[in-house]
C-alpha cells in the first residue's frame, strides 16, 4: 500500500485573473466539473493507494475540506515551498511507508500509465531510492525541468543531470536527445529515506520541522504543526534542496499525457482547440484569428485577425498577452506595478 501525499495551494498568479490568493489553481475547475484537486484525489482512488494526505495553507483549508471530503489534512501555518511540505507529510508518516507526492494541480490524462509508472517507481523506493516520475516531452518547453537519464535500473534509470527550466534553445537541444524526459514533480520513495537525506542536506530544516511536529497539534479533521517553529523555516523546493544533491536519486520514465498547467498557454495546448488553434468560450466571436484564447465570465469577446494572443476577463480585471509572454506573468504580477 502506498500512502499518496497530495501538495495543495499556490498563491494564484499563475492563471491570474481567473485564479487569485484565495482560490488558486488546485481549486478551479478547468477541466469539467471536477477541480483539479479534485482530480488529483480521483486519480488515487485506486486498491494500491491508502485514504490521501493533504498538505495545504492555513488560508485554503477550508476549501480543501469542502473539496477533499474524508481526506486527512496536515496544515501549513505559513508556505515553504515544496521541501518543507513533504517533509511535513513524511514526519507525520511512518518510516517505512512509501510516498507518493503528486501536486494537486497537474493535468494527467492516463490513470492506467500512472498507476503503472507509481508501480515501477515503488519498486525502486523499496531499494531505498528517491524517485521521480519523467514525462516523455512532447515539445521543447523552456518552463519545465529537464532529467538526463543514466544507466538503466529495471525498472527506471539512475539520474545523470537534473536541467532547472532551461531556455528555448536549451530546451529545444534537450527534447532532440533520446535520454531526456520532463521533471514531472511526482515523487516516490520511503518516508524515512527521504527525511534522512533532508536531515544531512538541510539540517536546519530537518531540526525545525521535526520539532513544529513534536509540538504540533492534532484538532479535528487535521494536524497543525506549531507555527512558532514552522515559521523560522527557509523554504526551498524539493528538487534544489534534496534531489539536485542527492546521489540517491531515480527516474522511472512514461508516456502519460501530463501538464502542470503553469500558465495559460499550458491551458490553451490542454484543451481542445479548433483548426486553426483557437480555444474560446461558445459566446466569444473570432474571425481571421489563429492561436487566440479567448475566456470570459461575463462580456462577450470578439476578436478579429489576431494570432497567439490570450483574451481573459474574469469580474474587473482583463488579461491580454502573447502567448509566447504568458510564462512572465508571475514576474509581472510580482514586479512594483504603476
Amino acid at each position: 500500500m502506498i500512502q499518496p501525499v497530495i501538495l495543495c495551494g499556490g498563491s494564484g498568479k499563475r492563471l491570474w485573473p481567473v485564479s487569485r490568493p484565495h482560490m488558486p489553481k488546485p481549486f478551479l475547475k478547468l477541466f469539467g466539473e471536477r477541480t483539479l484537486f479534485q482530480q488529483a484525489i480521483d486519480r488515487v482512488a485506486h486498491p494500491m493507494f491508502l485514504k490521501p494526505l493533504v498538505v495545504c495553507g492555513k488560508d485554503h483549508q477550508q476549501i480543501a475540506r469542502e473539496q477533499a471530503g474524508s481526506c486527512l489534512l496536515a496544515v501549513e501555518p505559513a508556505p515553504r515551498n515544496t521541501a518543507t511540505a513533504i517533509a511535513l507529510a513524511a514526519t507525520l508518516a511512518k518510516a517505512d511507508d512509501i510516498l507518493l507526492v503528486c501536486p494537486a494541480d497537474h493535468l494527467i490524462g492516463d490513470s492506467e500509465l500512472f498507476v503503472k509508472a507509481v508501480s515501477e517507481a515503488a519498486q525502486l523506493a523499496k531499494r531505498g531510492l528517491l524517485v521521480c516520475l519523467g514525462i516523455t516531452p512532447t515539445r521543447a518547453e523552456p518552463g519545465f525541468g529537464y532529467i538526463n537519464l543514466g544507466d538503466a535500473l529495471d525498472p527506471g534509470y539512475s539520474i545523470s543531470r537534473f536541467w532547472e527550466k532551461p531556455d528555448a534553445g536549451q530546451a529545444a537541444t534537450l527534447i532532440a536527445r533520446s535520454d531526456v524526459v520532463w521533471n514531472a514533480g511526482i515523487f516516490v520513495f520511503r518516508a524515512g529515506d527521504f527525511l534522512r537525506e533532508f536531515a544531512q542536506l538541510r539540517p536546519v530544516s530537518a531540526e525545525l520541522v521535526s520539532r513544529s511536529v513534536e509540538c504540533g497539534e492534532e484538532l479535528e479533521g487535521g494536524f497543525y504543526p506549531s507555527a512558532e517553529l514552522y515559521d523560522d523555516i527557509v523554504g526551498e523546493s524539493v528538487d534544489y534542496a534534496v534531489f539536485e544533491n542527492t546521489a540517491n536519486a531515480a527516474v522511472v520514465t512514461t508516456e502519460m499525457e501530463w501538464s502542470d498547467v503553469g500558465n495559460w498557454r499550458a491551458l490553451m495546448d490542454a484543451r481542445p482547440s479548433d483548426r486553426q488553434g483557437n480555444v474560446a468560450d461558445a459566446s466569444a466571436r473570432m474571425a481571421d484569428c489563429k492561436n487566440v484564447l479567448i475566456q470570459s465570465d461575463g462580456p462577450r469577446v470578439s476578436a478579429i485577425g489576431l494570432e497567439n494572443v490570450v483574451i481573459v476577463v474574469d469580474g474587473d480585471e482583463i488579461l491580454i498577452t502573447a502567448r509566447d509572454h504568458a510564462q512572465k506573468l508571475n514576474d509581472y504580477l510580482e514586479s512594483d506595478l504603476p
